[in-house]
């Protein structure tokens, strides 16, 4: 009987710490999500500070070298993104009164087909303020991060720096026996395999896009590719997400059978890379339920804000990769997977 309520109250005391450690993340998420963008960084950029070492440059060269290319590509993505936002902006109005046009035909349409409906109800489903809320929260929530862009880019370098010394520390401990060195070694492997392709294929999703929108005429593609690139660590509901406000912008300026076109275009390109590419390159492993991605989804856009939705697949992702590692939590690992027992197999090898 006393164990039963020992275990209780262990269980009890974690979930309550749980709850605080979340609070006090949420509290905290104006300097958290920039450090964790800043981890994410550093770790797409610790395998080209590896390649430039070896190659013999000097390890502080060598990161100053990658420091320069992210300000560079920072600079010229807000530079981008804030004249797409700005021209957007001030579009919005003529963008409304085509909407209304194409809302007028369609009731029209209703009409002559001896439907009724509801004009206010139209226009309020289809009023493209609400649409593009979310993106605009988005951007927003970019246009905070880049304010924080020093911030990122000073944690950013004293994570390249220690990199080198990280694993001989590591080592270190491990050679007490305090810590499974192969383990570790593994994990860290397998999350900069995970983000670095993922980094790698999201960013041809956003090329891809904004090439498509360049061809059909579809204003801003830039801003588009831009946000198709974010949305693409989503898997599934982020290119839905994604493909929302340049489908209704389609809508607006050419009518439906190109926002029909532009539909079929962003589909095209998000089962070609989501659905064939990338399960080439990353291996069938890497899977997460769709289940496990909607609910993480909710839960970390809740934490930190719209930034968090992006930040929500690679930090369960993460969480994933560190519980298939051990044998003593595998079988979570296996809860939050797809399922599929040939993925099973594949993690415990």
């Amino acid at each position: 009987m006393r164990n039963t309520t020992n275990k209780t109250t262990s269980v009890l005391i974690t979930f309550a710490a749980l709850v605080v450690v979340i609070a006090g993340m949420k509290a905290a998420s104006a300097i958290i999500v920039p450090f964790l963008f800043a981890i994410f960084i550093a770790i797409i950029c610790s395998p080209l500070l590896s390649w430039l070492t070896r190659r013999g440059v000097p390890a502080v060269l060598a990161v100053l070298i990658i420091l320069f290319s992210i300000i560079l590509l920072g600079y010229l993505l807000m530079f981008a993104m804030g004249t797409s936002i700005q021209s957007f902006s001030k579009a919005l109005p003529g963008y409304q009164a085509n909407l209304q046009q194409q809302i007028n035909i369609f009731i029209n349409w209703l009409t002559s087909m001896g439907i009724e409906a509801s004009t206010t109800g139209i226009r309020d489903a289809l009023n493209p303020a609400s649409a593009i809320k979310l993106v605009n929260g988005l951007l927003n929530s970019l246009g905070g991060l880049f304010a924080n862009a020093f911030l990122i880019i000073i944690t950013v370098l004293f994570i390249l720096l220690e990199a080198s010394s990280f694993p001989v520390k590591l080592r270190a401990i491990s050679g007490e026996g305090r810590i499974n060195f192969d383990y570790v070694d593994h994990f860290l492997a397998s999350v900069q395999h995970y983000i670095g392709l993922k980094t790698i294929t999201s960013l041809a999703t956003g090329a891809l896009v904004a090439v498509l929108l360049t061809i059909l005429g579809v204003d801003f593609p830039l801003l588009w590719g831009l946000i198709a690139f974010l949305l693409n660590y989503i898997p599934t509901f982020g290119s839905i997400i994604a493909a929302v406000p340049a489908v209704l912008l389609a809508l607006i300026q050419f009518g439906v059978p190109m926002a029909l076109g532009t539909a079929l275009g962003y589909l095209v390109i998000n089962v070609a890379i989501g659905s064939i590419i990338e399960p080439r390159v990353m291996g069938r492993g890497m899977g997460l339920s769709a289940l496990v991605v909607f609910l993480s989804l909710i839960f970390w856009g809740w934490v930190f804000g719209p930034l968090g939705m992006i930040l929500s697949v690679p930090l369960t992702m993460l969480a994933k990769l560190a519980l298939e590692n051990d044998e003593r939590t595998h079988w979570i690992a296996v809860l939050l997977g797809t399922g599929d027992p040939a993925i099973e197999e594949q993690t415990k090898a």
